[in-house]
């Protein structure tokens, strides 16, 4: 892949304050030295069909997370508006993009105040603390369906009252959708080549699908584009329901998304993304994070109605390691009717075992 500007959104050095020449110089040798991120080769049988599942890794990078990258474009993309030190940027996160926001500007020694909510991982939120970031928890009850809308109330107040205050805005911002665009996508391609027949990505804000569509869309128009989402979600519209996972889904419509970014949307239950993270882990010992269980879960639903296709990359945002107190604790489980024994669990994802097709470097066991 190309490293540096042309991976980000345009931006003219000369013209920068001097504190946003620094910005951006770091941002460009952050990306430079990103990892190519790995792909494991996971074997499953759907409706009697042998398939291929191909686990984009994302958990395998830098700040652990798809966010990462997404932190980059961001920062990049309001570099011209750091005129000194002072700074503070603001950003509304359910988690992994206020890890790398918070990694990035403690890097670079600007403020950060991240605005999230009670279903935060407590894990990622020691995280962002441990960063030095400012946490401002916005405390929606658990049973509303208004999380979001709630952040972005205070991410406004905020920013009107901070002196010189930024918010990169990855709900709105284009440089979330650009970056996969000119980045995650091509790496994908060139990792798995004419392979795969189709792509398997989450939404929430919709920036990584309407970015890996652009670019798949050009370079191989033959690659079905499926939306991963989850009942409760209002991404694609709808009535707004009940939601306990994070980073899928979102209370509102994405501003990235049209319906040529996508050639089918699956729905998929909660309890059957997370049912998939615990048979995962059992068969493999690889474990993912809830939105990448959401994934596999709607790539199995899709691939049971779609015997044509045997071949299939699942983009998997993050890895188990931050939800040890949620997705992987019994006594998170309990009040929802689930257990962590992959027996039961597997009637909810049309009986699936998985198999490692070859070693795989990004293995990874949550306990």
């Amino acid at each position: 892949m190309s490293r540096g500007n042309d991976v980000l959104s345009t931006v003219d050095p000369a013209r920068l304050s001097t504190t946003a020449a620094e910005v951006l110089e770091h941002v460009d040798a952050a990306v430079a030295a990103y990892p190519e991120v790995p792909i494991a080769r996971v074997r499953v049988e759907v409706e009697g069909i042998p398939r291929t599942l191909l686990l984009k890794l994302e958990g395998r990078s830098p700040w652990r997370s798809i966010k990462g990258r997404t932190a980059l474009g961001l920062v990049r993309s309001i570099a011209p508006l750091m005129t000194s030190r002072e700074v503070t940027v603001v950003e509304s996160t359910s988690g992994n993009l206020g890890v790398a926001l918070s990694a990035i500007c403690r890097d670079l020694g600007l403020p950060f105040v991240a605005v999230v909510d009670l279903k935060q991982s407590p894990v990622i939120r020691a995280a962002i603390e441990a960063n030095g970031a400012r946490l401002e928890v916005v405390r929606t009850p658990a049973a509303a369906t208004t999380h979001l809308l709630d952040r972005l109330d205070r991410v406004r107040k905020l920013v009107a009252e901070i002196p010189g205050a930024v918010w990169p805005n990855q709900y709105e911002n284009d440089a979330n959708r650009h970056v996969h665009e000119t980045w995650t996508a091509p790496e994908i391609d060139r990792q798995v080549g004419g392979e795969a027949q189709a792509v398997f990505v989450a939404v929430s804000t919709g920036g990584t699908l309407a970015g890996l569509a652009a670019h798949f869309r050009r370079a191989r128009p033959d690659t079905r584009l499926v939306a991963v989402d989850v009942e409760g979600s209002t991404v694609f519209g709808g009535v707004p329901g009940g939601r306990v996972l994070t980073g899928i889904g979102a209370s509102r419509r994405s501003t990235f998304l049209d319906r040529a970014d996508r050639d089918d949307l699956v729905y998929v239950r909660e309890a059957a993304a997370i049912a998939a993270c615990h048979v995962l882990r059992a068969d493999t010992g690889l474990a993912v994070g809830g939105s990448s269980g959401a994934v596999v879960a709607g790539a199995l639903d899709h691939l049971a109605a779609h015997p044509e296709l045997t071949t299939a990359v699942c983009v998997c945002a993050d890895l188990g390691e931050n939800y040890t107190r949620t997705v992987y604790d019994p006594d998170w489980l309990a009040p929802l009717g689930l257990t962590d024994d992959p027996g039961p669990l597997r009637s909810r994802l049309h009986g699936a075992r998985f198999h490692h097709a070859e070693p795989d470097t990004g293995q990874e066991t949550t306990s």
